[in-house]
């Protein structure tokens, strides 16, 4: 029997006719240990994309002063939102909740699996599209869990996938979801998120829409990050109907001595306690999944920053995690990123 004639489900030509959808989050730490952390923190920091120092440098300074002595600092503050009986992490709590109730929403068809994995930690984005290979598929959509573009998220989760499409012989066709720091489910989904938590704007002084940082180097060569992350403000602002001296926009979570985007989240916050704000609210739209930097350097130190600079009143908005709206948005974009390849009748 030729080559061309074997049947479909021969081991060296299994039949790869299913789709895939793959979630992607940033990641996090398997414990709060020291060696935990330091594994994490040591994958992270070693992407160029996240830091683009000269690399012997870097290697000096990553292996020396900050995994010596940042594991045990990264840990304390993990400890303050760690869940050992609900997967530990919160961002891995939500992105697995996620997962599962967007295969609920396509619950029957058979085609299509949905997966989800981590740029950093486990599980690693090797592993699981392998897993999905032997699933018997042949198309992947990828979709990076960061709703605006930068290079050292959305970037970097598909250099690890092109970096596994170059070791496969049979490759799946392949898709990406493009940011939607725009898209209409996405912004009225936040809308709803913060109409939900904040009954009576009114009794609020100013709502902080808090982005993280990037390098301001990073911006100025060209990452459009930053326009992106106002655009999804002016949007969120337009959709409340809310005055424009009540919303303002910072940068969070800078890390090294050089100028990251500014205004900076936690200055920003000690000036209005200052200044003689009293309420404050704070939303991260970032982020799709509440993490360390939402619920510990949000919630935990900008909470305090704000009480001891004279603020009374701290209300944080969580990030849409899991709830029904964020469901429905992101069940909308794959449906429109799959149109052609699934059936969806």
């Amino acid at each position: 029997m030729s080559i061309i004639n074997k049947p479909s489900n021969h081991p060296l030509f299994p039949n790869k006719s299913k789709v895939a959808v793959l979630l992607v989050n940033l990641g996090t730490p398997d414990g709060t240990d020291y060696w935990s952390m330091r594994k994490y923190l040591k994958q992270f920091l070693m992407d160029k994309r996240v830091v683009d120092l000269f690399r012997p440098l870097w290697w000096f300074i990553l292996n020396g002063p900050i995994l010596t002595f940042r594991p045990s600092k990264s840990g304390k503050a993990y400890k303050k939102i760690w869940d050992d009986k609900n997967h530990g992490s919160p961002l891995r709590r939500f992105t697995i909740n996620q997962t599962n109730k967007l295969r609920k929403s396509f619950e029957g068809n058979n085609d299509l699996i949905i997966d989800y994995a981590m740029r950093y930690g486990n599980p690693g984005i090797d592993k699981v599209l392998d897993e999905i290979i032997q699933k018997g598929c042949s198309k992947l959509l990828l979709v990076p869990l960061y709703p605006q573009y930068a290079a050292s998220t959305t970037a970097t989760v598909k250099d690890e996938v092109f970096k596994w499409m170059l070791k496969q012989r049979w490759q799946p066709d392949i898709r990406t979801v493009p940011p939607w720091f725009d898209d209409k489910g996405y912004i009225k989904a936040l809308a709803n998120t913060v109409k939900i938590n904040i009954k009576n704007r009114n009794t609020l002084d100013t709502l902080v829409i808090s982005f993280h940082g990037i390098p301001k180097r990073y911006f100025m060569a060209g990452d459009p990050y930053h326009c992106h992350c106002i655009k999804t403000a002016r949007l969120l602002k337009e959709e409340l109907k809310w005055p424009e001296d009540k919303i303002q926009v910072t940068f969070q979570s800078r890390f090294g001595p050089e100028p990251w985007l500014q205004p900076y989240t936690d200055k920003t916050i000690i000036e209005l306690a200052k200044s003689g704000k009293k309420r404050i609210a704070v939303i991260a739209p970032g982020f799709i999944s509440d993490c360390l930097e939402t619920l510990e350097e949000l919630n935990v130190e900008a909470r305090e920053l704000f009480i001891e600079h004279g603020g009374e009143s701290f209300e944080y908005i969580p990030c849409l995690n899991d709830n029904e709206f964020s469901i429905n948005f992101l069940n909308n974009i794959i449906k429109q990123n799959l149109l052609g390849w699934l059936d969806q009748n």
